[in-house]
């Protein structure tokens, strides 16, 4: 049985999967979606959660324990700036995680697509246009 299992090894050692883990939480905050295969992407998914809930308390003490984490600080900006503006409202649930069907050739290990949601502001400005018949 898998009870009180925190996380999955990757079968990397701790700091290897950290270190891992943190460059691709600053590469999806930077591009906002990456592939990489499912098991890597519930990872991330756990981490980039923690590193938006930060962003949107944005005080400094919560910027310095992001910056622990993030390996940018042009990525931490965006983090604080746009990124929590974006999310504001939404309590949580900030990533999806599209299973991409195919298979890496090297090992084939299922692969993924992890993305940022769009924001309120973007889906509303979407639907609110209006649209005129002529």
């Amino acid at each position: 049985m898998r009870h009180r299992k925190d996380h999955r090894k990757l079968g990397r050692s701790p700091s290897h999967r950290k270190a891992m883990l943190r460059n691709m939480v600053t590469s999806l905050l930077e591009h906002e979606e990456i592939r990489t295969t499912d098991a890597k992407a519930k990872e991330i998914r756990r981490v980039a959660e923690r590193m938006i809930t930060l962003g949107k308390r944005g005080t400094l003490h919560a910027r310095r324990q992001a910056l622990e984490t993030l390996r940018s600080k042009e990525v931490a900006s965006k983090l604080f700036d746009t990124l929590a503006d974006r999310y504001r409202e939404r309590p949580g649930g900030y990533t999806r995680i599209f299973k991409l069907g195919g298979r890496r050739h090297g090992d084939n290990a299922p692969m993924s697509m992890i993305q940022l949601i769009p924001g309120a502001e973007s889906a509303s400005s979407e639907s609110s246009e209006p649209t005129e018949a002529t």
